[in-house]
């Protein structure tokens, strides 16, 4: 376990001075994030505006407040695409990886949970546009705002790991972008991402609650918000851990025989 620590030090360093070196691409990258995100924003918040003021138990305020503190949720969440195994497995990349003593899982988790550093940093003047531009109505505690940077962190966590499980459906198939994008479709839909489950049918609200999606989008952003008690607060961060518990050791279970089907010698 030591020895492992070391390692994700050590990548998680390796990965930072990379996206710094790289830090214009990354900008970029997460400017990109803000059409989405931005789009939502001026729609409900219009929505909100035309019905008296609020939608759903949110104010324009604070469906404001909501997006924004989404585009940081949203950036914290970029895994490895399960479409990036096809080209992995099909270019021989893994075989690589597959010679080194350190298992795939943890390479993958430490470069991209290192890279989030840079990434928080270069959110923040875009943050700051947003709130001069859009006003919203956000004032979290102390504690509030310590829930949701441990929040944020088990919320990558499960996505990552959520994706990484669904990528290794590529040893079985040369082609997994199908079934991706019936999960991102899922994903909008219950995860809070597209709109709070609170505007969305009381049947969608149930499911959400009892899949991933909602722990990795909606319930970080409420908890900074301040929509939650602290027994939920406390509640959301247990189910959170299991979700990842329970992926991570999926992944083990299904590496072996996932692995055994691989063939790829590369070009």
């Amino acid at each position: 376990m030591l020895a492992l620590a070391r390692y994700y030090v050590a990548a998680g360093k390796l990965s930072i001075q990379g996206q710094i070196q790289y830090r214009a691409s990354t900008y970029f990258y997460l400017i990109g994030f803000l059409i989405e995100p931005v789009v939502y924003l001026v729609v409900w918040r219009t929505v909100a505006e035309s019905q008296g003021g609020s939608i759903g138990g949110y104010s324009a305020e604070a469906l404001t407040a909501y997006y924004i503190v989404w585009t940081l949720v949203r950036a914290m969440n970029v895994g490895f695409d399960p479409n990036a195994w096809g080209w992995r497995i099909q270019r021989g990349r893994l075989n690589e990886m597959l010679s080194r003593p350190i298992h795939p899982f943890h390479r993958d988790f430490a470069w991209f949970g290192g890279g989030k550093f840079v990434w928080i940093l270069l959110w923040l003047p875009m943050a700051a546009g947003l709130w001069i531009a859009f006003r919203p109505q956000i004032s979290p505690t102390l504690v509030e705002g310590t829930a949701f940077f441990v929040a944020i962190w088990l919320a990558f966590a499960v996505r990552f790991a959520l994706l990484w499980a669904l990528g290794m459906i590529t040893f079985w198939t040369t082609r997994g972008s199908a079934i991706f994008e019936i999960f991102i479709a899922a994903e909008l839909l219950l995860s809070g991402r597209l709109v709070p489950l609170e505007l969305m049918p009381e049947w969608t609200q149930i499911i959400g609650a009892w899949l991933p999606f909602k722990w990795t989008f909606q319930f970080p952003i409420e908890v900074v918000i301040g929509r939650l008690t602290s027994g939920e607060v406390l509640a959301g961060l247990a189910i959170q851990t299991t979700w990842a518990a329970a992926l991570i050791a999926l992944i083990w279970v299904i590496w072996k025989p996932a692995v055994s089907k691989y063939t790829a010698v590369g070009g």
